[in-house]
């Protein structure tokens, strides 16, 4: 059996490997490596809770109402009107604390399917975390879902900002075990968009911009972090840039 200390160096020298091309492709491509096409708005949080026993998360069990920015965005991205996997970023703002990073991408609803990334052509619909977090009561996964009550999304990121414009839209906040239904706790509401500057400044942390008592493990975790994190350094953007306002800075 390999030694802790030869572990140690694999791993290490697959972070290096996995930052180096992440780097690459990020200079390549002159933007984020991932959804680099999309839309930044200023946007609202609200928590009531969810229905049933508790998460063991503080942040989604007691009701509050949080400064939000919110970008959606395709991933590749495909031509127009093609089928793509679609992403939702959401940065809760919390004042002097550590803002939380909720992205979230196109998915299935169903319990078997919640893991898996769905193309699809329009940006109503579900969106999950596809990778579950760890809490103290076990894992959890987290949904943005459509709200059948909010102006649809449309097609298109000029659809988007379209409706942004007419109404507010909004999504509902849902929180679910790896086979249980989904258990609304809140919902996000889209504001003012953003210039391109912000939404080209604008970075997300989705691993170490969390609340207390959510955690994010295992080697897709360990994947994620390292390729985030190169992106951000190649563009010259911080894990903290989005301000505490809803701003990029």
């Amino acid at each position: 059996m390999p030694s802790a200390a030869v572990c140690r160096t694999f791993v290490d020298r697959a972070a290096v490997a996995v930052e180096g091309a992440t780097a690459a492709l990020t200079r390549l491509r002159r933007a984020r490596l991932l959804h680099p096409l999309g839309r930044s708005f200023t946007g609202e949080v609200t928590v009531w809770g969810a229905a049933g026993p508790p998460t063991g998360v503080t942040l989604l069990d007691r009701p509050g109402r949080y400064p939000a920015t919110v970008r959606l965005s395709k991933g590749v991205p495909t031509p127009a009107n093609w089928p793509d996997v679609l992403g939702l970023a959401v940065r809760l703002h919390r004042g002097a604390e550590r803002p939380f990073d909720l992205l979230v991408s196109s998915s299935c609803a169903a319990p078997v399917l919640r893991h898996l990334p769905l193309p699809r052509r329009r940006f109503a619909g579900t969106y999950s975390t596809i990778m579950s977090y760890r809490t103290g009561r076990g894992r959890l996964y987290l949904a943005a879902l459509a709200d059948p009550e909010s102006v649809d999304l449309g097609r298109d990121l000029a659809e988007v900002t379209a409706a942004t414009r007419a109404d507010c839209p909004r999504l509902v906040l849902a929180v679910a075990s790896a086979v249980g239904p989904w258990r609304p706790f809140g919902q996000v509401s889209l504001g003012d968009q953003l210039s391109a500057q912000e939404d080209a400044e604008l970075a997300f942390d989705p691993v170490d911009n969390l609340p207390a008592g959510l955690r994010m493990v295992g080697p897709l975790a360990w994947l994620r972090d390292h390729t985030y994190r190169a992106s951000r350094r190649t563009r010259g953007a911080a894990a903290q840039s989005g301000g505490s306002l809803g701003v990029t800075v």
